[in-house]
Formats: structure tokens, C-alpha cells, sequence
């Protein structure tokens, strides 16, 4: 119920106000596991596609959310429970297992997730080497992977701010892509980086970023 409120009501407002230009929509399976696989620019990134998409998108999201106290963090709770995002603690040494975990349960129930392979959002706009957790989902489950374009989030909310700005987004979604007959036979290691590569150039086909090369590193804390 919360979804189809979000969905009905928010998502609707929010659309009026930014007026995101959307293509390729129709490449969203509406049935069935499905990967989204995007590139990552904002904190607004996870809000954004499952505004959008067709179909309820889960993303993960840290902890921290679930747990705010008073009126703002019943608010935020009641928010991000609507919107899908499932809360994991990122700091907890087997964060990285756990969420293969929560994404493998929810593309066995036939639910889309959302991922963002560089791991981390990218502070100069440009696009990272992909991480092969996005690989691992798609062979396990068999599931189709949607390569998802983002450009102009950071002009809505940019990185080190709390509040979004009005401004423009545009959101690609790409033809699905199938994995797991072509590398049925490929040694598990080289079918993730072979897999992920090929997932990381269908999203540079919709972005047209410029390549770091490189894999992208959370920013220090201290």
C-alpha cells in the first residue's frame, strides 16, 4: 500500500517538478527478475529510477535510515520502506556477503533490484570500472540485466548536499541483456569480469562518460 501511494501520489509531484526525460522504459521486463544495473552520480540516483520505471525497484540503503527518531525520521522511515529501499548495515564485516544475500531473495521472488556496479558514486562525473557483484546476481539467478544511464541527477542533488535543487534529469534504460547460457561453460571468474565488462559498456553506450579506467574508491572518512 505504501508503494502504490508513492507511486499514485509522490511519484506524479515529483515528475511535475524535475520533469525527468525518460527513455526507453518499455525495456523493463514487468514480470520476473530483473537487474538494474546503473551508473552512479547522486544520492538522488535511488529515488529517481524507481520513480520512474515501470515496476517497483528495490534498492539497498544504509541502516541508518530506518532507525532516526521524532516525526523527520518516522517520515524518512515511512519514505524509504515506500519507495522499496531494504536498510543494511554497511559497516557490519560481512556487508558485502549480506547484500548478495538480500539481492539474490529478492530476484529469486521475481522483484527487480537496483545496483550500481561502480560501487560508490562517482565525484568527476566519470564512469568506473565495474565491480563483479552485478555479474554474480545476473549468473546465479539467470536473471536479465538492464543497463540504466543517469545524467544531470548531481544538478538536482549534488554530492555534500542534504536538499535538492530543482533542476533537470534524463534516465535511459537499455535493451535487457542475458548471461547465463553464453557463459555457462566460462570458469566462474572470468564469466564475472567478461559479464560486468559487457554490463559497464552498455551503460557507457546510454551515458557517454568518459572512462576513469579504474575502479572508483569510497572518499576517506577522516
Amino acid at each position: 500500500m505504501l508503494y502504490l501511494t508513492s507511486r499514485m501520489v509522490v511519484a506524479p509531484a515529483l515528475r511535475a517538478v524535475f520533469r525527468p526525460t525518460v527513455e526507453g522504459a518499455h525495456h523493463v521486463p514487468r514480470t520476473g527478475g530483473v537487474i538494474l544495473a546503473s551508473n552512479h552520480l547522486s544520492f538522488i540516483d535511488s529515488i529517481v529510477i524507481p520513480m520512474v520505471a515501470p515496476r517497483q525497484v528495490h534498492f539497498l540503503a544504509k541502516a541508518s535510515y530506518f532507525t532516526g527518531t521524532g516525526l523527520k525520521g518516522a517520515a524518512l522511515r515511512v519514505w524509504m520502506t515506500s519507495m522499496g529501499m531494504i536498510p543494511v548495515e554497511r559497516d557490519d564485516k560481512r556487508a558485502a556477503a549480506k547484500s548478495l544475500e538480500i539481492a539474490l531473495d529478492v530476484l529469486q521472488r521475481g522483484g527487480a533490484f537496483g545496483i550500481y556496479p561502480e560501487g560508490t558514486r562517482s565525484r568527476d562525473g566519470r564512469l568506473y570500472r565495474g565491480r563483479t557483484g552485478v555479474a554474480h546476481l545476473a549468473l546465479e539467478t539467470g536473471a536479465p540485466v538492464v543497463p540504466v544511464g543517469l545524467a544531470g541527477t548531481p544538478d538536482i542533488q549534488p554530492i555534500g548536499s542534504n536538499r535538492p535543487r530543482i533542476a533537470h534529469a534524463t534516465i535511459r534504460f537499455g535493451e535487457p541483456l542475458r548471461f547465463a547460457e553464453r557463459y555457462a561453460d566460462v570458469p566462474a571468474g572470468k564469466a564475472r569480469r567478461q559479464v560486468t565488462d559487457e554490463i559497464m559498456d552498455a551503460i557507457h553506450g546510454l551515458t557517454g562518460q568518459e572512462l576513469a579506467g579504474d575502479y572508483n574508491e569510497h572518499p576517506p572518512t577522516s
